[in-house]
């Protein structure tokens, strides 16, 4: 019986790609650094700390990586309180609802920083939601390092066998199953390029699930 759902944040809850990719470019410009848009893709599921250690020894910044991290967050926060267009992803309000109103225990494992966390959780108020809140800050190494959602699953009401997580990113989905925890692959049309196949399944839109059908997920894979 699946009793706790763990959700990614970026891409699943919320899209905040569009802030944090004007936020790194323009970093990247103020750098003087070639990053293309393979090597960006690449880092999607990372934690903004592992970016930037990546770049300071691929490119030998002199900047201190703490610095570089500070720099893009205060460029990120600036556009992130400017952007009143900013919404969740159509369909995840009603399924965490859901989720919560049926008893389930939903637990936040996301790359992102604590500050961003907080930003869209106040915004869009999540917290009531949620009992746990994991970011990847708090670890040293990103997706798809499976310590993220070992960390989230140890959080849970109940086994590991009882958890599901919500994935849109290669790096996020390799976490989940080395953690071995299933893992719904969301589909996401702000998520390119992403492979999801290692995913046990596959959606494209949040109204393909609810409480019934992910345990039947989970009793479909016992078979």
């Amino acid at each position: 019986m699946i009793q706790t759902v763990i959700f990614d944040m970026d891409g699943v809850i919320v899209d905040t790609e569009p802030v944090h990719r004007y936020a790194y470019f323009q970093h990247f410009e103020e750098l003087n650094i070639p990053v293309t848009e393979a090597m960006f893709t690449s880092f999607t599921g990372n934690s903004t700390r592992n970016v930037f250690q990546n770049l300071k020894e691929l490119f030998d910044l002199e900047q201190e990586v703490e610095d570089l991290i500070q720099r893009k967050r205060t460029i990120f926060n600036e556009a992130f309180d400017t952007k009143a267009d900013l919404e969740l992803l159509e369909g995840v309000e009603n399924l965490i609802k859901e989720f919560h109103k049926q008893g389930m225990q939903l637990i936040l494992a996301s790359s992102a920083s604590k500050v961003t966390i907080e930003r869209v959780f106040n915004r869009f108020k999540l917290h009531r939601y949620f009992t746990h809140i994991v970011s990847g800050e708090d670890f040293p190494k990103s997706k798809p390092d499976p310590a993220i959602f070992e960390h989230a699953a140890s959080l849970s009401i109940a086994s590991k066998e009882n958890c599901v997580v919500i994935e849109d990113s290669t790096n996020g989905v390799k976490a989940a199953k080395a953690a071995g925890i299933y893992c719904i692959g969301y589909n996401s049309i702000h998520s390119k390029l992403q492979d999801l196949s290692a995913a046990d399944v596959i959606i494209n839109h949040f109204g393909e699930i609810d409480c019934e059908i992910v345990a039947k997920y989970r009793t479909d894979i016992r078979k």
